[in-house]
């Protein structure tokens, strides 16, 4: 009676803890579902430091050496101080690409009855220019970077953790001051 229940069982779902009446042997999608549920139960939900069978984003990069951790962290830190520059450099790169700068004045009334007048930059800028299409790459390239530091982070490794956090530091402190400087000087120049 149960017999082609069993029949349409693979290896795999003999080795998982769950009764197999439980199993819907309907479609191999199924099947490797049950692997990557397994699979899932092995990845770690609480900070360590290891460098044993460490998945790194790709299920081909597995850190298993202390050398191999040791690249991973530079490589991971040095990631992090890009997505650092990256981020500086697209607002740098907008400003320089801003066209079309306009100064509006308009009166207000000032203290004692006088008026004063009030300048504002209006800026625009063009969508269908290089410098707007290089702005929506260098974008695309920011957000897939720091999703990749937050699933690096994910992995819940101390080194990798404390690798993304010193590179995000180091990548403020070398990038910030400047952007600091430039903002500060075209906010007072007119």
């Amino acid at each position: 009676m149960d017999h082609s229940h069993h029949m349409g069982m693979s290896h795999t779902d003999h080795n998982t803890t769950t009764p197999p009446s439980h199993h819907h042997p309907t479609t191999s999608a199924s099947h490797s579902h049950g692997g990557d549920m397994d699979h899932m139960m092995m990845m770690p939900m609480t900070f360590y430091f290891g460098f044993k069978n460490v998945e790194l984003l790709f299920s081909g990069l597995v850190i298993n050496t202390p050398g191999e951790m040791a690249g991973a962290f530079v490589a991971v830190f040095l990631l992090a101080v890009f997505y650092e520059g990256l981020k500086i450099g697209r607002e740098s790169l907008l400003r320089k690409s801003q066209v079309s700068i306009r100064y509006n004045s308009m009166p207000v009334p000032g203290p004692n009855g006088t008026t004063l007048m009030e300048t504002h930059k209006t800026v625009g800028q063009q969508m269908l220019s290089f410098p707007h299409l290089l702005q929506t790459v260098l974008h695309i390239i920011q957000v897939v970077v720091s999703y990749f530091l937050m699933l690096i982070f994910m992995t819940y490794n101390g080194y990798l953790c404390i690798a993304v956090a010193a590179g995000a530091g180091t990548g403020y402190f070398f990038f910030s001051w400047k952007k600091a400087v430039v903002v500060d000087i075209t906010e007072h120049c007119h």
